[in-house]
C-alpha cells in the first residue's frame, strides 16, 4: 500500500493524483519493472512544464458578473464528537459495472446518484434527530474546472457547488431528490456559471487592501470565515475524482485507488469516490463516533442492487 497525504493549498485532487501515480511508478521501477511516463505519470528527470505551475484561475477569470455567495444555514449532523485529528474511516468497495447498471436505470450520472444517496441519508438522519425545526440539507461538492477550461496545471483548479434539498417544503422520496440533483447539475455545471464563480475568487485575491494584510492575520480571518460561514453552508462533503488511468504496464500491479477527505473543523462526515478498472471505492472520513449517515447511505446502495 502506498499512501500520500497532501495539504490542499499545494494541489487539488487531480494534482495530488498525478503525484501519487508518479510515486507509484518510481517505486515499481525501483522494484525492477519497466513503467513508462504518461497517463498522469510525470517525467521526474524533466523540468516542470510552465503550464503545470500555472495559476489557471487568473487566466480564465473573465466574467462580468460576481454571484452572491451567502447561503442559508444547513443541517448539522448530531452525534458524539471525536477528539480533533481523530477520523473514523468507512470504505465501501463496489463494482463499477453494477453501479453503472443502477445509474442507467435512473438515467443519471454516477456523481448525481451518489450525491442523491448521501442527501437522502442526511435527510433521514435529520428526521431521526427529531429536531424542533428542520433545516435544508446541502452537500459541498468540488468541481474539477479542467473539464470546462483546458489547463495542464497541477495546482488548485476547482470550485464548489452545493446540491441541496429543503425538507421544510415537504417529505422527499429518493427519486425526487435524484431529479433535483440531476437538474441542479445541469443548471450550474457549465462554463458561464463556473467562470462567474472563479471570477469572484480572483477578485478577492486582487483586492489591494487584502494584499497588504500580514499573512498571520489572513490565516486567522480565513480560519474563522471557514468555521463560522463556509462550513455551515453544507451538511457534508462529497468529491468524485472520477476514473483513474495509468500506463498499461502499470495496471497489473495496482489493485485499486482510495481517496480520503481531510479533517473537518466541525462534526460532520465527508465522502470521497474514485474508480479504477471495475473497482469503485466510496470512503467516508468522519469526526463523529456514530455512523448512522454512512449506514443509511450504503443501505440505499444495497437496496438499489
Amino acid at each position: 500500500r502506498i499512501s500520500l497525504e497532501v495539504f490542499h493549498s499545494l494541489a487539488d485532487g487531480s494534482g495530488a493524483l498525478c503525484l501519487l501515480k508518479t510515486l507509484t511508478a518510481v517505486y515499481l521501477r525501483l522494484k525492477g519493472y519497466e513503467i513508462p511516463n504518461g497517463h498522469g505519470v510525470l517525467d521526474i528527470d524533466a523540468k516542470p512544464e510552465p503550464e503545470e505551475l500555472e495559476d489557471a484561475y487568473m487566466r480564465y477569470a473573465s466574467s462580468r458578473v460576481r454571484p452572491h455567495r451567502s447561503k442559508a444555514k444547513t443541517y448539522r449532523i448530531r452525534g458524539t464528537w471525536e477528539p480533533f485529528y481523530t477520523l473514523n474511516i468507512i470504505t465501501g468497495i463496489l463494482s463499477v459495472n453494477q453501479v453503472l447498471t443502477v445509474t442507467k436505470r435512473y438515467q443519471v450520472t454516477v456523481t448525481e446518484y451518489l450525491n442523491a444517496a448521501l442527501l437522502y441519508a442526511l435527510m433521514l438522519k435529520q428526521k431521526d434527530d427529531r429536531v424542533f425545526r428542520e433545516l435544508p440539507v446541502s452537500l459541498a461538492m468540488p468541481v474539477n474546472l479542467r473539464r470546462f477550461f483546458p489547463s495542464g496545471t497541477l495546482r488548485n483548479f476547482i470550485t464548489m457547488v452545493y446540491p441541496s434539498i429543503d425538507p421544510r417544503m415537504g417529505d422527499y422520496t429518493f427519486e425526487e431528490i435524484l431529479v433535483q440533483v440531476h437538474y441542479y447539475m445541469r443548471y450550474y455545471l457549465n462554463d458561464k456559471f463556473l467562470n462567474a464563480d472563479i471570477t469572484t475568487n480572483v477578485a478577492v485575491t486582487k483586492n489591494p487592501l487584502i494584499r497588504v494584510v500580514p499573512l498571520f492575520i489572513k490565516d486567522i480571518v480565513v480560519r474563522q470565515f471557514y468555521k463560522r460561514i463556509q462550513d455551515k453552508q453544507s451538511s457534508a462533503g462529497l468529491t468524485n475524482l472520477g476514473v483513474v488511468d495509468v500506463p498499461e504496464e502499470m495496471k497489473r500491479y495496482v489493485d485499486r485507488f482510495d481517496v480520503l477527505m481531510g479533517q473537518p473543523f466541525s462534526a460532520r462526515t465527508n465522502c470521497a469516490v474514485v474508480s479504477y478498472g471495475d473497482v469503485l471505492t466510496v470512503s467516508f472520513a468522519s469526526s463523529i463516533v456514530e455512523a448512522e449517515v454512512e449506514r443509511q447511505f450504503f443501505r440505499k446502495l444495497v437496496q438499489d442492487g
